[in-house]
């Protein structure tokens, strides 16, 4: 099972409606917990269990302006992750997520169109680009793979080195 739902809500927290926050929550935590819930109770009946993969944000680990709301509810998404990876591994279900930095997809289009905040975002990843939906469908994939069977309660970051990697600029 993949969760790749995601949201984007670039305000600081005084702007940010009551409405506002409650949907990232929603669409970004709470479609995750139901997901895994569902996933959970069919994959501990079957022989081997499974695999469940979820996608966080390195803005719930990096401390980015105006990412208050999407960082808390990704957040939430690493903790669902290691206490769910913790509660089913007794059951062959292994659960792990990739914490991509930004990356060119439809719902990054307006930031990545624009060249100077595509320019802005690309300095600050180490690795000094806007990330592609390959780089992170591949670590995903790899993940899912049952090759990885030994792999449980990960957040492999898919980030160009954003969420643990200085650079002198």
């Amino acid at each position: 099972m993949v969760n790749c739902a995601g949201s984007i809500l670039l305000k600081s927290t005084h702007w940010i409606s009551d409405q506002e926050f409650a949907d990232t929550i929603a669409l970004n935590l709470t479609t995750a917990f139901n997901l895994m819930r569902g996933a959970t109770r069919l994959m501990m009946k079957q022989a081997g269990g499974g695999s469940i993969m979820l996608c966080f944000s390195v803005a719930a680990r990096r401390g980015l302006v105006n990412h208050e709301a999407i960082a808390a509810a990704k957040a939430g998404v690493e903790g669902l992750v290691l206490a769910a990876a913790a509660s089913y591994a007794r059951y062959g279900v292994r659960v792990n997520c990739v914490a991509p930095g930004l990356t060119r997809t439809e719902l990054t289009r307006s930031l990545t169109q624009n060249e100077t905040v595509a320019r802005i975002s690309a300095a600050l990843h180490p690795l000094g680009r806007i990330g592609k939906p390959n780089e992170v469908a591949s670590a995903i994939c790899w993940l899912l793979d049952c090759e990885q069977s030994w792999v449980t309660g990960q957040v492999i970051g898919v980030d160009g080195g954003l969420g643990h990697v200085r650079v002198r600029n």
